[in-house]
């Protein structure tokens, strides 16, 4: 079966930014291919089909990309949202820890884009948007592994870009600040805690906290989503919500030290 509407497959389509995504490209005119770890515990999205899909493994990831082209017969649009947290500070997390945050949040995002990009590649057209963060432009004490990470998705995403443009293929990332999901709840607590961290640790839980509650909505970010996908002229990064624009802006033009000033005053870190 083949389609006349863009295709777009959506990684991490169960819940959160995901979901919205997905529903919102549905609406938005795409044919939407989303992935979850388990469709049968999954909630059935309107105009979505949903597929089973580990960002973590090969053969999972080559499988559910040749069915989403065997039944559509193309893919347009990859938004690679798949993530995962880790709290707790640098000393407390295992390389352990960190290589599961590095393998879904960075490594996944390059076994989906190795799988999508013959497909673009073969049709010259493609948008791979990569869903970044706030955090992979500025410090995020007490979330260092998840904040390399997303510096990394940053670093992979524009290099990739300037390698593919000239098959019709844009790379483009997506950085939202905080955004009111499951995010601080499902993150990994640090399997090594020490007791010189218990108490400046419980404070960046306690900020981190207030950071989703007080967040935009998904669907705030997936409306950013939708227009990466459709601008006839795409930006490189798009940030989602005030709160990320302001950031954005201030990494640029503050002096580093007035800007480190004001992460040690949002963490509540002494100076």
């Amino acid at each position: 079966m083949s389609t006349t509407r863009p295709v777009a497959l959506v990684t991490g389509a169960s819940s959160g930014i995901g979901k919205a995504s997905a529903l919102a490209l549905s609406e938005a005119g795409f044919t939407v291919v989303g992935s979850t770890r388990d469709t049968s515990r999954a909630t059935p999205l309107d105009g979505v089909t949903m597929v089973d899909l580990d960002v973590a493994s090969d053969a999972s990831v080559a499988a559910a990309v040749q069915q989403g082209v065997e039944r559509f017969g193309r893919i347009d649009v990859l938004v690679n949202n798949a993530g995962i947290g880790l709290t707790g500070a640098a000393e407390e997390n295992s390389i352990a820890q960190a290589q599961g945050v590095f393998d879904i949040n960075v490594f996944g995002v390059m076994r989906m884009t190795n799988a999508v990009l013959p497909h673009m590649r073969a049709q010259r057209s493609g948008r791979i948007i990569n869903l970044s963060s706030i955090f992979g432009l500025i410090p995020a004490p007490y979330l260092a592994a998840y904040a390399a990470s997303k510096h990394a998705v940053e670093g992979y995403s524009e290099s990739l870009d300037h390698e593919v443009r000239e098959y019709g293929v844009r790379v483009l990332l997506i950085e939202p600040g905080g955004t009111n999901t499951g995010f601080e709840a499902n993150s990994p607590r640090p399997d090594s805690p020490l007791p010189v961290y218990e108490s400046q640790r419980r404070i960046a839980d306690q900020v981190l906290a207030t950071a989703v509650r007080d967040g935009d909505a998904p669907a705030t970010v997936a409306s950013v989503i939708v227009a990466a996908a459709t601008d006839s002229k795409p930006k490189s990064r798009y940030t989602t919500g005030p709160m990320a624009g302001r950031i954005s802006i201030l990494r640029r033009i503050a002096p580093s030290r007035i800007f480190y000033t004001q992460i040690r005053k949002y963490n509540r870190l002494a100076n």
